[in-house]
């Protein structure tokens, strides 16, 4: 994850502020009252991040965004000039108040504002989550949480701490807000189709950032600004596509198996349209499977020119639930149905949902299962790029093979040992894809696009 100089590494961040802030944790478990306006902070000004903007000031009447933080400026005049045509009473930006730089989370999060949302590339997101919720901040966080396993464990150290703080986190995953897909999954998990027995989810679509050639790079610009400007194409930055976009489709497959994990996942994919410079692949299927041996798949590419489509279909014995065939989701069996309600939106139901529960004084936390759908994510990109079968636990290694049996028969049990883990293990994954307190100026290689085979799981 990438900090700065001035700013603390990650893993110092997280033992130096294990005090909780008194203050910020007794505003928070406070009801806010209909007369008291909340100060929204926006961190990451992009696209995504002005419409969450745009959302939350929908969502409730007496907020105004008061503070914007992003890595440049351009990017904040953009986002202040699109917000204050939308909401020109209730966008209120002085000039002290936008923040420039790969500091200016920090800066935003200690200006006083009530409600940060973060929306940054998500290589950022466990240290701008952790800095917020030390803060004492109610949180919109942005899907995906992290981009490695060490991100995902300060992400889940902060959402721990959340709890403890009774902090409201509302997570970027909107379909679990989407009054259709609610209902749907309520008639699934009632067993409206009987038993699952497959599920396959796809996310077909066009490049996002499409990187540009070098030679489009200004002179003089440093390793990590170009990075961090097409950050798309980096996987210390986005992820990569299975789990930068396709991982909505991801957390639908874990919302219909009860966000219970897998047991372990195997998968392809690669590079098929050339991308000088970036490091990700353009197309993944990752077959995961559940305790009894349900297998579900997800498939996403990212290539101009081909068929898109986003859809879920989930198989049970006594019909289908099917997602994306049309505006409405519907079933096919023995109890056939198809949504006809009022569909509102679902990315403003989502921060409805945040600041009726801070008027409120009551407490949601999306912070477990929005982990554990990026590190399932994370699963299955690493099967991808090392061609490895990824188990979610190592605390039940495969059986032994004929051979094996043979080596543990002759004696051999040190042999056997090394074997017997030689599926690894997600929850037991080190990698961390990029280092502490880069700068703009820094160089830094990410990497090549790995290679099923010959990048070794870490």
């Amino acid at each position: 994850m990438l900090t700065t100089a001035a700013s603390q590494p990650r893993r110092q961040f997280l033992q130096t502020t294990a005090i909780l802030t008194a203050a910020g944790t007794l505003r928070a478990q406070q009801k806010a009252d209909s007369n008291e306006t909340l100060r929204i902070g926006l961190i990451g000004c992009g696209g995504r991040g002005t419409g969450a903007a745009a959302q939350a000031l929908r969502a409730d009447y007496n907020a105004k965004l008061v503070a914007v933080a992003d890595a440049f400026d351009t990017q904040i005049e953009n986002s202040i000039k699109n917000l204050s045509t939308q909401f020109p009473d209730r966008v209120d930006v002085k000039p002290d108040k936008k923040f420039t730089g790969l500091d200016a989370y920090q800066k935003l999060i200690d200006c006083g504002v009530d409600v940060v949302l973060l929306a940054t590339p998500p290589g950022f997101r466990p240290l701008h989550l952790t800095a917020a919720v030390e803060a004492g901040k109610h949180i919109f966080c942005e899907k995906p949480m992290a981009v490695d396993a060490a991100g995902y464990r300060v992400a889940q150290a902060a959402i721990e701490k959340a709890k403890q703080k009774k902090l409201n986190l509302v997570a970027g995953f909107c379909w679990r807000y989407a009054t259709s897909r609610i209902e749907a999954y309520k008639r699934l998990h009632d067993g409206q189709i009987g038993d699952i027995t497959s599920i396959l989810a796809t996310y077909y679509a066009g490049p996002v950032k499409p990187m540009p050639p070098a030679s489009g790079r200004p002179a003089g610009m440093g390793d990590v600004e170009w990075q961090v400007r097409n950050w798309y194409n980096f996987s210390w930055l986005s992820g990569d596509s299975l789990v930068e976009q396709a991982v909505h489709s991801l957390d639908k497959i874990c919302w219909a198996m009860k966000d219970k994990p897998p047991v372990s996942v195997i998968a392809t994919g690669g590079r098929q349209i050339p991308n000088e410079g970036g490091n990700i692949f353009d197309h993944f299927h990752a077959a995961f499977e559940w305790d009894g041996g349900l297998i579900c798949h997800i498939t996403n590419r990212q290539i101009v020119g081909c068929h898109n489509e986003v859809i879920d279909v989930v198989s049970g014995t006594k019909g289908r639930l099917v997602i994306g065939k049309g505006s409405a989701p519907f079933i096919d069996g023995e109890q056939r149905w198809r949504w006809r309600g009022e569909e509102k939106n679902m990315y403003d139901l989502e921060h409805e949902a945040l600041f009726n529960a801070i008027r409120k004084g009551e407490v949601i936390n999306d912070g477990d299962r929005m982990m554990s759908s990026t590190l399932i994510a994370i699963m299955g990109r690493e099967a991808a790029y090392t061609g490895q079968k990824i188990q979610w636990a190592a605390d039940a290694p495969p059986p032994l093979t004929d051979e094996e049996k043979k080596a543990k028969k002759a004696g051999k049990e040190k042999a056997v040992a090394a074997s017997a883990s030689r599926v690894p293990s997600m929850l037991a994954s080190q990698q961390d894809l990029a280092p502490d307190n880069l700068q703009f100026g820094d160089k830094f290689d990410p990497g090549p696009i790995p290679r099923p085979g010959v990048t070794k799981f870490v």
